[in-house]
């Protein structure tokens, strides 16, 4: 059985350095490389929304229903702005979670990092709307969300590393192209009711 989707929001990437090869010699410091098509770095990760449902609904003992919880935030998801692509470059690999996975690491330019605080902001909004309490320990609380650091690390996941070193690794600087910003699996909120108001960012 397919597993739901996972929301987030993310911008693609269009292209690393001067083409495939470049990207291909990735495959030096890193196994399992995955497909240059669907590279992407991830601005803000949602989760599955009946799970992220759920964890509101049971954080505010009932107060929200999971259902209000839903079609809410399927609304704010809707309404949310979208950033223009740009321009960044990477020139080391990172370890991420726990050693499973490798990373670009992205030098963005600063707009992006204002972005991305704003969804966090938003996200505390619709939080606040929501009835939750503690917002900032229900983020990293909440199994939907799966945050395990209040910090952004901007990355590329492009495979698994070769090694188990938890250091970063560096390699030959690259010029990264983005796209602009999107809502991953978006067709899912096709079925959640609701129309977006006006954004507030």
């Amino acid at each position: 059985m397919q597993a739901p989707p996972r929301m987030t929001v993310e911008v693609p990437l269009l292209s690393l350095g001067e083409g495939p090869a470049d990207y291909e010699a990735l495959g030096s410091y890193v196994d399992a490389l995955r497909r240059p098509r669907g590279l992407h770095m991830t601005l803000l990760h949602v989760g599955i929304l009946e799970d992220f449902a759920g964890d509101v609904a049971a954080w505010t003992k009932g107060f929200t229903s999971a259902e209000k919880a839903l079609e809410r935030t399927a609304s704010w998801l809707r309404g949310l702005p979208v950033l223009d692509g740009f321009t960044a470059s990477s020139q080391r690999l990172l370890s991420l979670g726990g050693g499973r996975v490798s990373g670009l690491e992205v030098d963005v330019p600063e707009a992006v990092r204002d972005f991305q605080l704003s969804l966090v902001v938003a996200l505390h909004g619709l939080l606040d709307e929501l009835a939750v309490d503690n917002i900032d320990d229900f983020i990293l609380s909440s199994p939907a969300l799966g945050y395990r650091s209040p910090h952004w690390t901007p990355h590329v996941a492009v495979g698994r590393p070769k090694t188990r070193r938890s250091g970063p690794i560096d390699i030959e600087p690259l010029a990264l192209e983005f796209g602009a910003s999107q809502i991953r699996n978006a067709w899912v909120l096709d079925g959640v009711g609701g129309t977006a108001p006006p954004s507030e960012m």
